[in-house]
């Protein structure tokens, strides 16, 4: 993208983008569901029968997502803020992301963070397990580019701790809150520094 994109700092509109992503969200989420609750004939939101049973501890599991959600957005923070591979990674997704408005990055934080956690955590881990879930995690934010390998890296380490926190809560609640406060909160951060460095004539 450049800054013809733009016309007088004003961002150029993304609505089909959008839309187009949250149809992808929704095609995952489907199969999630389909696979999980219609074809195995389990509880999708649960880990196990066993975890079912138990039932939700809401306060606990919102609080665990939102503790690692802010450990992961530090992290990254400080991967960007102090390493050459961490700033030329968000320069890099900035770019292709383009400018977008904080309800465009809230839509698209809560249908990716409820999709990805649907399917590679509800749908896959009880089935293949921790390790080839968070493999599979990564493998499906590949992208063909050499300054995006860092976020197919940081991809699969964000599956294992989103993995972990399935497993141990037995639930998706906190590994959804923690996703989606990510996506939420770095999408922002990134296209508002889109935003800015584009709004800039030549």
């Amino acid at each position: 993208m450049d800054r013809t994109d733009l016309l007088d700092g004003a961002p150029h509109p993304r609505g089909p983008w959008i839309r187009a992503a949250i149809v992808f969200y929704g095609v995952i989420l489907t199969a999630a569901v389909a696979w999980r609750s219609g074809w195995a004939g389990e509880p999708l939101l649960y880990a196990s029968a066993e975890a079912a049973q138990a039932g939700l501890s809401l306060p606990r599991d919102v609080a665990l997502g939102l503790v690692a959600a802010g450990a992961v957005i530090g992290l990254s923070s400080e991967l960007t803020r102090r390493t050459r591979f961490g700033a030329e990674l968000a320069r890099t997704l900035a770019q292709l992301l383009g400018p977008l408005t904080v309800a465009q990055c809230v839509v698209l934080a809560l249908s990716s963070g409820i999709a990805e956690e649907a399917f590679f955590r509800g749908a896959l881990q009880p089935r293949v397990g921790l390790l080839a879930a968070s493999l599979l995690f990564g493998a499906a934010h590949l992208a063909p580019r050499r300054e995006l390998l860092p976020w197919t890296a940081f991809s699969i380490a964000a599956g294992f701790l989103l993995g972990g926190l399935f497993e141990w809560t037995g639930n998706l609640v906190a590994p959804v809150v923690c996703h989606v406060v990510v996506n939420a909160v770095n999408l922002r951060l990134l296209t508002r520094d889109a935003a800015a460095s584009f709004s800039v004539r030549p």
